[in-house]
């Protein structure tokens, strides 16, 4: 399908800038078509939660007369994004998917927000996430379930599975994720659109308790790679309040890959189970892809059992710290998955912690050594198709239990444990219709690498045109009936 025969709302973000650039388009009218999509498909898929469109028809005014009077347009100018409700916005509520902060209203944006509207984004409303952004299943107890567009009884993944089906939708133009264990690479992959984990420094966070973390960074989604790489242009480069940041911003344009490269090609990334059905997909559609774009492919598995134990422990650390005073005082009103993470934390201690420290530079040093012969690691994103909403996690892959709802996430969160750079291409579907994304991985500081390759790719094979069931039962029907799990 030829993008000019995309709905505008799913059209991609710089198609819409085009059109706003030549008069073709208003933000306001962008807005509009945006508001009616959200009317229509939001009430199925549950993935904007929270709207001020009143405030949006002010910015979205606001930026036509900046086009008309101009100055050249900033970055994003004119485009309705949602934001992820881990971020704080001003003036708009900011839960964090917690019930103890359903009514929270911040009186500052985030660093990231800031930089948002800095470019000239009309930022509209906020998209789901689980508690505190844990887990990749975006369900939480104040908004409840986000689905997935492609099949609404499906999950989205997480914890930006409300802005992967935002995406997917055509409810925000572009949109921002956060990524410690994948949340970031799942959804993508679920959603059939684009997820950016960059390198720790090249996205800065502010407020944070920890300016030195190198677990979690916020990163760009869009429906495609030229998408993420231009909010990645907005939201990249320093900040005197983050000690690790990269000073200066990313381009916004991928650079065109120098073929061939060296790709190692990883069906288990060092072991995991994976659904028959995820590596069909990237057997049939991936890997003869990337052979046709005349990149060498050889068949690999990086060696990465110690990124399990040190993941978990670092991670527990990370939520003890976090969120141990929030469970002595209000046990009851966090979810399970919090709560275990939390547990577990507290019962670590220092020798565990620079266990894990040691562990995850090995880690590291395999990384580098496979690093030398290949250019480029492609890998499964996920393990399994995107599964039943109404669960919290797959309890089984291929007859393997999974004992907690972190094991089935490792072909996401061991990749953090490298500090490696990866991002999720839109692969292909499954015979039932279920996206699967690419996985592509290259060392810290080689951004302009993976963003050139996933554009190749992704011209080579442009699935994300593919219209979600959402909205082609709602254009068939003109109303839906289908049920929100």
């Amino acid at each position: 399908m030829p993008e000019s025969e995309i709905d505008l709302c799913r059209r991609s973000a710089i198609d819409q800038l085009a059109a706003l650039a030549s008069g073709e388009l208003s933000a306001r009218e962008l807005l509009h078509e945006t508001r009616r999509r959200h009317a229509e498909a939001n009430p199925v898929i549950n993935a904007v939660v929270t709207t001020d469109f009143a405030a949006a028809e002010r910015a979205a005014d606001a930026s036509d007369r900046r086009r008309a009077a101009g100055p050249p347009a900033r970055p994003l100018e004119g485009l309705p994004v949602a934001v992820k409700d881990l971020e704080d916005t001003a003036g708009m509520r900011s839960t964090y998917g917690s019930t103890l902060h359903a009514e929270h209203v911040p009186q500052a944006d985030s660093l990231l927000v800031a930089r948002l509207r800095a470019a000239g984004a009309v930022i509209y409303g906020k998209t789901n996430t689980p508690e505190f952004g844990t887990g990749s299943h975006t369900y939480n107890g104040v908004f409840g379930t986000t689905t997935n567009p492609y099949d609404p009884t499906r999950s989205a993944g997480g914890s930006s599975g409300g802005a992967a089906a935002a995406l997917a939708a055509g409810l925000s133009s572009v949109a921002d994720g956060s990524d410690m264990g994948g949340s970031l690479r799942n959804p993508a992959s679920f959603c059939n659109v684009v997820g950016f984990r960059p390198s720790m420094g090249r996205v800065p966070n502010w407020p944070v308790t920890d300016a030195w973390d190198t677990l979690a960074t916020n990163g760009p989604m869009g429906r495609t790679v030229g998408d993420a790489a231009l909010l990645l242009s907005a939201i990249s480069g320093g900040d005197d309040r983050a000690p690790l940041a990269f000073p200066e911003p990313l381009a916004a344009a991928p650079e065109t890959a120098a073929a061939p490269l060296r790709i190692g090609w990883s069906r288990t990334l060092g072991g995991l189970d994976i659904e028959p059905e995820v590596t069909a997909v990237l057997d049939g559609d991936g890997l003869p892809e990337l052979q046709r774009l005349g990149h060498a492919l050889t068949d690999v598995e990086p060696e990465l059992a110690e990124a399990d134990a040190a993941f978990r422990v670092l991670r527990g650390l990370n939520y003890a710290r976090s969120f141990g005073h929030l469970l002595a005082e209000h046990r009851d009103a966090l979810s399970p998955e919090l709560t275990a993470n939390v547990e577990f934390g507290e019962r670590l201690t220092i020798a565990d912690y620079f266990e894990a420290r040691e562990q995850r530079t090995r880690v590291y040093r395999r990384m580098l050594e496979l690093f030398s012969r290949i250019d480029v690691l492609a890998a499964p994103v996920t393990a399994v198709l995107p599964f039943d909403a109404r669960t919290t996690w797959p309890r089984e892959i291929n007859g393997i239990a999974q004992p907690d709802y972190l094991e089935w996430m490792r072909a996401s969160w061991r990749i953090t444990v490298t500090g490696f750079a990866a991002i999720s291409v839109p692969c292909g579907f499954s015979d039932t219709g279920l996206p699967v994304g690419l996985q592509l991985i290259a060392p810290p500081r080689h951004e302009d690498r993976l963003l050139a390759v996933a554009a190749a790719f992704e011209r080579a094979r442009p699935v994300w045109r593919e219209t979600p069931r959402v909205l082609a039962a709602a254009s068939s029907t003109h109303t839906s009936n289908m049920e929100v799990v």
